[in-house]
């Protein structure tokens, strides 16, 4: 049976109606007003996202639409966005877009199947690598006419792939025909989004203004959203002299993240005592993806799973919370935290059949023990860690010789870098590095500027690096991304820890054809404990509340969605508060 739709969505069916008028977490009747200038770090020297070649600059993806956009008070539905209503058969063997008749480019040219075609074989051909493993599943795509496109999948089960593709942003191929897409470009590219590129200079500002006769500005996903005439990005060295700047005035809104700046920084500073600032924490329900420093398995010496367990121990989360993160933050235990997805106590149930298919093949502490990381008392004093770590280095033939930590076979000495981006985590591996020394091991901290960090990171080039894996909670074609085998070999791919696991792959595989939301759910938490028990990542912490300082010119709906704040997306400037601000 084929059906037409306005919505796609995995299981179940769609919250909103066919005639809804617009997403229950945004404002309808927000002005469409002011300005919003925000801060971004390093520098940029490309204004196409889609490749890997260049830093690209903050916010250039708010020049494009996709075919369909994402609920956020929803698992995972979408939207038609650029397109008007979708068919699909049960089987959900291909799927079918009807774009919005009045969907137009910048420079008033229709959007056509064509652009749809144009963009999908030259996002997986010439795109950064995550196109070609996200659209892996797409057999052919052909126009029925010129507002018509139909995705013809692969054979096989994968229920995801109507959205994934739904997921598509669409790109100009009149624009782009005699222009080289693959290499860097200063021109500021055709769009068909809420926005358009107003003014920039590289590596310092770049300037985005909203597009007055925008095609899509009442059709019911963008209803309330999109709220801002402006949106500048001020770009600066490093976080230190942002925070300055944000604090002189300089951009609005500044994320604090930070425990150390959301706890100190802001102390006694008056325009928060006089309201002319705001410093708010939102609570949340977000699913938490893994955060922590991930461990380049690429890398020879970080190829044993005992060695990378035993380096866990050197990390006191205990100590760190308490005097570092303020006791702010909560540790990270899951790659699917604060959520049904993830993995607790031992498997039962459909998980553990599941698991059981695999045993031999994974560690046998996934069916025996419950993963948590290792823990201290929190007075800092880390020796029975240190003595675990020890014995597991021992197992592994790693023991101190002349007071360095030698592999016993290959006389390999264990030294090795903590890369960071940026400062922020330096005061947290300070201790580490100390624990490390007690054990032998020579490691060191280097902070690089954001360029060369995302150029390095893109090449698997580096030791150790902090990560985090953003999820949601209908996992499923977006993790052969992070841990297939595939993806650990391309460059550019979300896989840091370069996992290459063949149970992994078969897992990502169920996990995408899952026929139903229980038997997604057990595949998930089968995942989630074999790369736990794979001590990929020491495991970092997480935040149960949106922490951000804001000059008082900007208003938001209380409560956020479900799956994100919606910054600043459906947030919008107050002239009430704007003025009063100016005035003071």
């Amino acid at each position: 049976m084929v059906y037409r739709t306005h919505a796609l969505t995995l299981y179940g069916d769609p919250k909103y109606p066919a005639d809804f008028t617009h997403f229950d977490y945004v404002n309808p009747d927000a002005p469409k007003a002011g300005q919003i200038r925000l801060a971004a770090i390093g520098t940029y020297d490309n204004l196409n996202p889609f490749i890997l070649k260049g830093v690209a600059a903050a916010g250039s993806l708010l020049l494009y639409n996709r075919l369909c956009t994402k609920s956020k008070d929803e698992p995972f539905t979408e939207y038609g966005q650029l397109a008007q209503s979708m068919q699909m058969p049960s089987d959900r063997s291909w799927v079918i877009f009807e774009l919005h008749p009045e969907a137009r480019w910048h420079d008033g040219v229709p959007v056509s199947a064509a652009d749809v075609i144009f963009s999908f074989k030259t996002l997986t051909t010439q795109g950064i690598p995550f196109f070609r493993t996200f659209y892996a599943d797409v057999d052919t795509v052909f126009a029925i006419d010129e507002r018509r496109v139909k995705f013809q999948f692969k054979e096989g089960t994968n229920r995801e792939m109507p959205l994934i593709v739904g997921q598509l942003r669409i790109l100009p191929a009149h624009y782009w025909q005699d222009r080289d897409f693959g290499a860097t470009t200063l021109e500021p590219p055709l769009g068909s989004g809420p926005y358009k590129i107003a003014d920039f200079e590289p590596g310092r500002s770049i300037t985005y203004e909203r597009v007055e006769e925008y095609w899509g500005r009442d059709i019911p996903v963008h209803k309330g959203r999109h709220n801002f005439d402006v949106i500048r990005y001020e770009y600066y060295r490093d976080r230190n002299v942002a925070i300055e700047a944000f604090k002189a005035g300089e951009y609005d809104y500044r994320s604090l993240g930070n425990s150390k700046e959301w706890a100190t920084d802001y102390e006694g500073f008056t325009p928060i005592a006089e309201g002319r600032m705001v410093k708010e924490a939102i609570p949340h329900q977000l699913i938490r993806g893994m955060s922590g420093f991930a461990f380049n398995t690429r890398r020879k010496k970080f190829k044993d799973r005992r060695v990378r367990r035993a380096l866990a121990y050197a990390y006191d989360f205990e100590w760190t919370n308490k005097q570092l993160f303020y006791g702010l933050f909560d540790r990270s235990r899951s790659y699917w935290g604060n959520a049904a997805l993830g993995s607790a106590g031992l498997p039962v149930g459909r998980e553990l059949e599941i698991l059981e298919e695999y045993r031999g093949r994974i560690p046998e502490e996934v069916f025996t023990t419950e993963y948590i990381p290792p823990t201290t008392d929190g007075s800092g004093q880390n020796r029975t860690n240190l003595r675990s770590a020890k014995k597991l280095l021992a197992e592994a033939g790693w023991s101190v010789v002349n007071g360095a930590l030698t592999h016993a076979e290959t006389g390999e000495v264990m030294r090795f870098e903590f890369l960071l981006g940026s400062s922020t985590h330096e005061r947290v591996l300070g201790p580490v590095v100390q624990n490390l020394e007690r054990l032998g091991i020579a490691a060191t901290v280097r902070t690089v500027d954001a360029a060369q960090y995302q150029h390095r990171v893109k090449d698997f080039d580096y030791d150790i690096i902090s990560a985090s894996w953003r999820q949601t909670l209908s996992p499923g074609n977006e993790q052969r991304n992070f841990w297939s085998s595939k993806a650990s070999q391309s460059h550019g791919s979300r896989n840091y820890a370069g996992v290459s696991d063949p149970v992994v792959d078969e897992l990502i595989e169920r996990q995408i054809a899952a026929p139903d939301r229980e038997t997604q759910v057990a595949i998930t938490r089968a995942l989630d404990r074999v790369l736990l028990w794979g001590h990929y990542v020491i495991p970092g912490s997480h935040s149960s509340a949106y922490r951000m300082a804001y000059w008082n010119k900007f208003s938001h709906l209380p409560k956020p969605a479900r799956n994100g704040l919606g910054f600043p997306d459906t947030w919008w400037w107050d002239a009430d508060k704007a003025a009063r601000l100016k005035s003071q």
